[in-house]
């Protein structure tokens, strides 16, 4: 009993996954997704233009197996019909080898030209072509109404028709025209079809495209927001209704993050100002206190707050409000290069490709200089090799220094954590930088990673779309 669809699903799931058959499925479904196109427009002309292709396959199959083919038997049937009955009129009323009331008739009455020839052999059978219903059909109709010896021509000429049947004493030529035997206005029919079907396909290309814009227009909206960048100015929800929703839902998605960070960040500004202010009453409590033994140490422990304190506000930015604009990374480079010389330090840097990169050049000057600067901090030497290829770049910090371990390298980009055992504990540190320097990379949809470096210390890879 045959199985059907969806009993042969369930098989399907109950073999184990490394039945012959379950691999050999699998891997006919990965092939077809792999020749499959990955864009959706390419896929929704597909659901558009492939039943349309099936449908006129069907049709076109249909119209040249039955009518085509039926009305070619017919029109052959009735010229075999009418070379039946002149040779029957020659039989009966030709005795005296006179045939020329018989070519009257057969040219006036019924439209063909016919000759006698002498009794010579008939011509030896010619190739008989690939496809040709025609040729089929007659020789089948003389078999079956005349039964005698004959030879045709379908592919000589292409108006005309030749066919030869051996009589008594003599040999009987017959020409008739093509359209007689044949229906010769089936081009007309597949001319309708493909140009019907061409401006169909016209007619779903031009309609998709317009679709399409507001989904591409939603697309590059929503990417421009990962990357830290304004919106397009141009964007507005429109198109189909559930494209226009997503649109909206878009809007107010962004609008509700970019008003919790700037409550965030006006929060910690007030925070920031109130334990300023409290601050600046503890220096000069401190500045009219006695015991300078005393004061230096309560002195530095006010520093040390200040310093958290503006790292903690440093971290809480975060997404800062700064514009998209570019950074030339040759003069960046040129600075670290001073910096490196006046921290005595070997700093090698290489850039291939564009040196101007589309990024928030504050910020992203900052997430450098946390990467480098701890190279500085921790190592004697430092590379930096910058790659700006179509679409992405590639930012790769190498230093032999102390490194991190394998295990720890996802604690340090945690906020407020130390990495005590590996590195030498800075006093004026929060345990912040790396953490500003993901969030930062990852404000311009990209990312930071840490790996094994080739000089013996610490690679840092930043990667972000410019």
């Amino acid at each position: 009993m045959a199985l059907t669809a969806p009993q042969r699903k369930a098989k399907m799931r109950l073999l184990p996954p490394n039945h012959p058959v379950a691999l050999s499925w699998r891997r006919f479904w990965r092939q077809v997704s792999h020749m499959m196109p990955k864009r959706i427009y390419a896929r929704s002309l597909i659901i558009v233009i492939a039943p349309m292709i099936l449908l006129q396959s069907v049709v076109a199959f249909v119209f040249m197996e039955r009518h085509w083919q039926t009305v070619t038997v017919r029109l052959s049937e009735a010229v075999v019909r009418d070379i039946a009955a002149i040779i029957d009129m020659t039989d009966t009323f030709v005795t005296d080898g006179n045939y020329s009331e018989v070519v009257r008739i057969a040219q006036d009455r019924l439209g063909l030209r016919i000759d006698i020839l002498p009794p010579d052999p008939l011509p030896a059978p010619g190739p008989k072509p690939f496809f040709s219903i025609l040729d089929e059909a007659l020789s089948s109709e003389i078999t079956k109404q005349i039964n005698r010896p004959f030879w045709i021509d379908t592919v000589g000429n292409s108006n005309i028709v030749e066919i030869r049947v051996q009589l008594a004493d003599a040999v009987l030529r017959v020409f008739a025209r093509r359209n007689q035997a044949y229906a010769s206005n089936t081009h007309i029919f597949l001319l309708w079809m493909v140009g019907t079907s061409l401006v169909l396909i016209t007619i779903a290309v031009l309609f998709l495209r317009n679709q399409m814009r507001p989904i591409l227009a939603l697309a590059e909206a929503a990417e421009s927001f990962g990357k830290g960048r304004p919106m397009p100015e141009n964007f507005r929800p429109r198109g189909a209704e559930e494209v226009r929703r997503a649109g909206m839902a878009f809007i107010q998605m962004r609008e509700r993050i970019e008003r919790q960070i700037e409550q965030r960040t006006m929060m910690l500004t007030g925070v920031s100002h109130d334990l300023r202010t409290i601050l600046t009453r503890f220096r000069l409590q401190l500045a009219l206190m006695p015991g300078a033994d005393e004061k230096e140490g309560i002195e530095q422990d006010i520093n040390d707050m200040q310093s958290m304190l503006e790292g903690y506000m440093a971290f809480a930015r975060g997404e800062g409000a700064e514009s998209a604009g570019v950074l030339d990374l040759q003069i960046y480079f040129d600075k670290l290069a001073e910096e490196a010389r006046l921290r005595d330090r070997i700093l090698n840097t290489r850039l291939s490709g564009d040196p101007e990169v589309r990024v928030r050049p504050n910020d992203f000057q900052r997430l450098l200089s946390n990467l480098i600067g701890n190279g500085f901090r921790y190592a004697n030497r430092v590379d930096v090799q910058a790659a700006h290829t179509r679409g992405s770049l590639i930012v790769t910090i190498d230093d032999d220094g102390p490194g991190v371990p394998e295990d720890r390298r996802d604690d340090v980009f945690k906020p407020f954590f130390r990495l005590d055992e590996a590195r030498n504990l800075d006093k004026s540190g929060t345990g912040l930088g790396l953490s500003i320097a993901r969030d930062i990379a990852r404000s311009h949809g990209g990312d930071v990673n840490l790996s094994d470096s080739p000089l013996g210390g610490l690679r840092a890879t930043i990667r972000v779309p410019a």
